[in-house]
């Protein structure tokens, strides 16, 4: 062990956000969940969190994106990823975390899920516990759904929640052009309105597609972005244009001005625009700006959460 690695005592981690290029939603179970079969592709918009040894447990929030409503006591997830680690490490002291932000908040790209698998690696490594990745992995399922995920990065198929995951192979690189909203989804609050549009008149547009995620992976494993667009699917994607009817005009203009697809990420409010190369999300990007929208691009697959220095 270098002396470097023995002695240092702040870690710095980051894990990447997610974009669901397919997600179907079962009917909800009698514990109010649903099960979901989902196609994740880790991008590169990232959050970073730096750890350091502290007598409790607390953090502070910087960011590129308005982070005013991202709580800091332990509702924060990477505060509780934080504790959850130093309780199975049996660790007596505490840790400060300093957590950046990319990802837009309540945005369905797993930001806080990000932070939380990047607070779970780097208090891990702070203290020197090895927990490993099937632990860290039980850890990551007991925050939520995306945060198994978040640790992985790549590509990957989720089903129950979404944090059982089978690794999916990709060949190649995907680009894309990436929509925020200032005014973030709320999660539950789509999901409620899956429910009510699927058993009202609107149940076949919040339907399933297997066959979809078939074509998805295919699509992903051949690094075919055209075959990519013609099976990228979200079943709340209904719920969260009809609780956010706006989004759908940009949908439009994304489409027209070149994407070969747009799709809501998850729960949505952003909006996810696949091109057909670098050079072309770059121009669908500076396109999307021109137009007045808040709109960046990215790639993926990228690496999950992991180390990026420590300092003594």
């Amino acid at each position: 062990m270098s002396l470097a690695r023995a002695f240092a005592d702040r870690v710095h981690a980051r894990a990447p956000g997610k974009i669901n290029v397919s997600l179907d939603v079962g009917p909800r179970k009698d514990d109010g969940y649903h099960d979901l079969v989902s196609v994740f592709l880790a991008v590169s918009l990232y959050e970073d969190v730096v750890v350091s040894h502290s007598d409790g447990f607390s953090a502070r929030i910087t960011g590129d994106i308005d982070v005013a409503g991202v709580p800091v006591d332990e509702t924060n997830l990477a505060v509780r990823a934080a504790r959850l680690v130093v309780e199975e490490a049996g660790w007596n002291g505490g840790v400060h975390l300093d957590i950046h932000k990319r990802v837009p908040v309540a945005g369905g790209m797993g930001g806080g899920s990000a932070d939380a698998a990047a607070a779970l690696v780097a208090v891990d490594d702070l203290l020197h516990a090895g927990l490993g990745a099937p632990r860290l992995h039980r850890l990551a399922a007991r925050l939520g759904a995306d945060v198994p995920f978040a640790l992985h990065g790549g590509a990957a198929v989720g089903v129950g929640r979404g944090d059982e995951l089978t690794p999916a192979l990709t060949g190649g690189r995907f680009d894309w052009a990436l929509v925020s909203h200032p005014q973030g989804l709320s999660t539950p609050a789509v999901y409620r309105e899956f429910d009510r549009l699927r058993e009202g008149d609107d149940a076949a547009a919040c339907g399933s597609t297997a066959a979809g995620d078939t074509a998805v992976l295919q699509a992903l494993r051949a690094g075919d972005p055209r075959a990519l667009a013609a099976a990228v699917f979200n079943g709340l994607q209904p719920a969260a244009l009809s609780l956010r009817p706006d989004l759908g005009a940009v949908l439009v203009d994304g489409v027209e001005r070149g994407a070969l697809a747009g799709i809501v990420s998850g729960s949505g409010p952003t909006l996810a625009f696949l091109a057909g190369g670098e050079s072309d999300a770059r121009a669908l990007a500076a396109s999307l700006v021109t137009a007045g929208h808040d709109a960046r691009h990215v790639h993926g697959p990228v690496h999950g959460a992991h180390i990026v220095s420590r300092a003594g």
